[in-house]
């Protein structure tokens, strides 16, 4: 029997909505800051299921191509869209990169972008992140949402650093991060705690303190390696068990 569209792998999917956009986007239909269609007609036009769609629309989100405005709509973000960066997931997958060595990387690089973003971070830089806070605390209930504004405000971070290299750097970082973390993270367990110190971290960036930027950014990647270790589904033998009783 030949497969359907909701049969096919979800990657496949995920792509299929990221391909169409960015083919609307190339060809001038949709604009930065435009409006796509609500979620029920655009998944009827790519004929695939709705939350398909939504996995679509948000990676593109943690890729900042789209800005998802909660009770409002999702719209095409201003600025380039990175369409075309090499999948540091993919990357991971061939050569067998750790989790451990992913928090590594980011707490020595994300910390001390912090204590630039500190020193050198403009008045739009701080409203965008106030703006991601506030949304963070807003998606409490929606795990998935508030990851997509939990990666962007790191990307904003980076770009309040000044420095390009390391913003092009956590922006391939965070793309990664989504394609795995959106797997696990309906099991999350700290998002309030993470929200208030994304709130911290925003403070001490706003308020041009280097050190005690660093030192926030440093303990919340500490503590998100933690959490997320507890996000993993639990072994085929415990899951076996479990459905049994």
């Amino acid at each position: 029997m030949p497969r359907t569209k909701q049969d096919e792998p979800t990657t496949h999917r995920t792509m299929q909505v990221v391909n169409h956009i960015r083919s609307l986007i190339e060809n001038g239909t949709l604009q930065p800051g435009d409006k796509i269609p609500p979620e029920r007609e655009f998944a009827r036009q790519l004929k695939i299921s709705r939350a398909s769609l939504r996995t679509g629309i948000g990676y593109l989100a943690a890729m900042g191509v789209m800005k998802i405005r909660h009770g409002v709509g999702t719209f095409v973000a201003d600025g380039p869209p990175e369409f075309g960066k090499a999948s540091l997931g993919m990357m991971g997958a061939l050569h067998g990169f750790q989790t451990w060595q992913m928090f590594e990387a980011r707490t020595i690089l994300e910390s001390n972008i912090a204590a630039l973003a500190a020193e050198r971070g403009k008045d739009e830089h701080h409203a965008a992140m106030a703006e991601e806070v506030a949304e963070m605390f807003a998606a409490m209930n929606s795990p998935a949402d508030f990851l997509i504004h939990d990666l962007l405000f790191h990307r904003i971070i980076s770009q309040a650093s000044g420095n390009p290299i390391l913003a092009s750097v956590i922006e391939t970082i965070t793309s990664a991060l989504y394609d795995k973390r959106r797997k696990t993270v309906e099991r999350s367990t700290d998002m309030r705690q993470s929200a208030e110190m994304h709130r911290e971290i925003y403070r001490a960036i706003r308020g041009r303190k280097p050190n005690e930027a660093r030192k926030l950014m440093e303990e919340h990647l500490h503590q998100a390696q933690v959490a997320q270790g507890q996000e993993r589904p639990p072994d085929r033998k415990s899951a076996l068990v479990a459905t049994a009783k």
